[in-house]
């Protein structure tokens, strides 16, 4: 028995997570010292949690409700976006924070709940994915800094992303041995993130030590590998994952070359490398897939889709050049060529709906 909710009750509430993702990086490029116009200057200081728990929490927690088709996991993407709009609109931060720990509690039982579903290794590291995020949001709400819970949003991303390519490797069937190298690297982040989150000082090095092995380890065991060679829309998203995979290796190597991350330098080039680069790059490349599920839209795949791509990749070598080359010209203009690439990715995918609606009708 399914008790899905309806597509036109999704579709507001991806579309407020959206509101979040414009918002986040309007305070995002305000931070640069870009002009941009924002309701409230509070907004400064919120650019990672409408980034990470307004839009991605959304979108992710929307995609999770979805697939195991229970109105109740319903509430979660439903507050996070809330949360978003919360400080968006002003409210006292405390309570766009408490909306993002309940959304992460209904997230975490989602999770729980295909976990004890279906108890297989990559079902666990989702279920870790989602515990890193209600952590995390309990350790905000509590009083510490979004530099300190930030290695649990992280690991909220990563481990989802790790997880749902886990699933999506046993097609290959790691053996025995990866998977256990896999199991070693998890527990090698979990330790990473509550070192990182004790540490006064951004020390990042063992989580960015358990993250370049597991870069690695996708970059070995993943199907993009293979499917690289193929054609069209296939092709496409292994582009994206390879890419993606890369730029976790590059946040990686920041993290564990650095003895402590410095803001305005390494700490912008850590958290964006793995958080922009890795996790858009996904982004980029599962929304083919995960809009047609969710908002039952068709995306036929063109050659453009490699637009906001290359201009990502771009946009975060001038970056993050900037960044360890304490050069802030560069990281002024590669943050405002990241929006870009945002912004494009936005543009084609309602283009690529368009283009889809119209192929249906001349079809019918």
């Amino acid at each position: 028995m399914h008790h899905n909710l309806s597509v036109q009750y999704r579709i507001p509430i991806l579309m407020v997570g959206f509101v979040s993702l414009a918002f986040g990086i309007g305070s995002g490029l305000l931070r640069l010292g870009w002009n941009f116009p924002l309701p409230s200057a509070d907004l400064l200081g919120f650019h990672g949690p409408l980034m990470v728990c307004g839009f991605l929490g959304t979108v992710i927690s929307l995609e999770r409700a979805v697939a195991i088709s229970q109105r109740w996991a319903y509430l979660g993407p439903f507050s996070a976006a809330l949360g978003g709009m919360a400080f968006i609109t002003g409210l006292p931060w405390f309570i766009g924070a408490s909306l993002f720990t309940i959304s992460s509690v209904i997230f975490g039982i989602a999770s729980a709940h295909i976990y004890f579903r279906q108890n297989a290794l990559f079902m666990l590291t989702l279920l870790l994915g989602s515990l890193s995020w209600l952590l995390g949001n309990l350790l905000w709400l509590g009083g510490l800094g979004i530099a300190q819970v930030a290695s649990w949003w992280i690991g909220f991303l990563v481990l989802t992303i790790a997880g749902e390519r886990l699933e999506l490797s046993r097609f290959l069937l790691p053996s025995s041995s990866s998977k256990m190298a896999f199991i070693t690297i998890i527990i090698l982040f979990l330790i990473g993130a509550v070192s990182a989150t004790l540490s006064n000082d951004l020390n990042v090095q063992t989580l960015s030590a358990a993250s370049l092995a597991l870069a690695l380890w996708l970059l070995r065991q993943d199907v993009a590998r293979h499917t690289i060679k193929q054609k069209g829309l296939t092709r496409f998203i292994a582009v994206c994952l390879v890419s993606g995979y890369v730029w976790l290796l590059i946040g990686a190597l920041v993290g564990l070359l650095s003895q402590h991350l410095i803001p305005g330098s390494s700490y912008d080039a850590f958290l964006h490398a793995i958080l922009v680069g890795f996790v858009f790059s996904m982004i980029f490349g599962h929304a083919p897939i995960i809009f047609p599920a969710v908002a039952r839209v068709r995306i036929p795949y063109h050659p453009t889709f490699y637009l906001p791509l290359i201009v990502l990749h771009a946009s975060l070598v001038v970056r993050i050049a900037g960044d360890l080359l304490q050069y802030p010209h560069s990281r002024i203009v590669g943050g405002a060529l990241n929006a870009v690439a945002i912004l494009l990715f936005v543009l084609s995918t309602v283009i690529a709906i368009v283009r889809g609606k119209r192929l249906k009708r001349n079809i019918t």
